[in-house]
């Protein structure tokens, strides 16, 4: 069973109110310097913060390592994590290759950052066809590294009410994660989460920006003995 976690952002919405308005930021995928006129630059120093991390937090996921212990999968224990890591992140990037999909590192921790243009359209929790191919690579490198907790967070642009995004964040998660989990990737893996629209890694003024703040990112994190 897919289990959906509580997302806080307490700390998170309050840093991001201290921020200053009117910052210059890059936009990731077309390069361009763009100057934020509606103080969202520091909701994107907050995205960013959050990227190749997870928004479940480290207790629920130490509770899902542990069940996945308990249900007899083996455990990773010191240089171990790293070299297998290692390993992961390299049939990654060979996977990936070409497709946009960016593959971060944070410790020993890996995330896919899947941008709205190649995961889903506007206001739709629908897999975009052209994005089976993307996640069926994924899966094909889980089953092989098949240590691991798999967090789906789902996200959107600004567009609309804080409700409407936060459930159309969840079911982009839970979306990504039972297409995963039809493709032979132990549900027991995997956790789902939505962001909202709280975490934004480019301005949502242009519509380049918000097709990539409409994103799925996908964090690996090993099962520790």
């Amino acid at each position: 069973m897919i289990r959906k976690q509580t997302l806080t952002v307490a700390a998170v919405a309050a840093l991001a109110a201290m921020a200053v308005a009117g910052c210059q930021t890059i936009e990731p995928y077309s390069g361009q310097p763009q100057r934020n006129h509606t103080g969202t630059a520091a909701l994107i120093g907050a995205g960013i913060g959050v990227a190749a991390g997870l928004l479940t937090g480290d207790s629920a996921v130490e509770r899902r390592q542990h069940a996945l212990i308990g249900a007899g999968l083996g455990g990773l224990a010191g240089a171990a994590v790293g070299s297998y890591q290692d390993r992961q992140q390299a049939a990654l990037n060979e996977k990936l290759r070409n497709t946009q999909v960016e593959v971060d590192r944070k410790g020993d921790n890996i995330t896919l950052n899947m941008p709205g243009h190649v995961t889903f359209a506007f206001n739709s929790s629908n897999l975009a066809p052209e994005f089976y191919p993307v996640l069926n690579d994924v899966a094909g490198v889980l089953r092989e590294f098949d240590q691991t907790v798999v967090e789906v967070a789902g996200h959107t642009d600004n567009i609309g009410s804080e409700e409407v995004n936060q459930r159309l964040s969840e079911q982009r998660a839970g979306a990504v994660a039972q297409y995963l989990a039809a493709q032979g990737v132990d549900p027991q893996r995997l956790i789902t989460v939505g962001g909202g629209k709280r975490y934004p890694i480019a301005s949502n003024d242009t519509a380049e920006g918000r097709a990539a703040n409409r994103r799925v990112e996908i964090t690996l994190v090993p099962v520790k003995s």
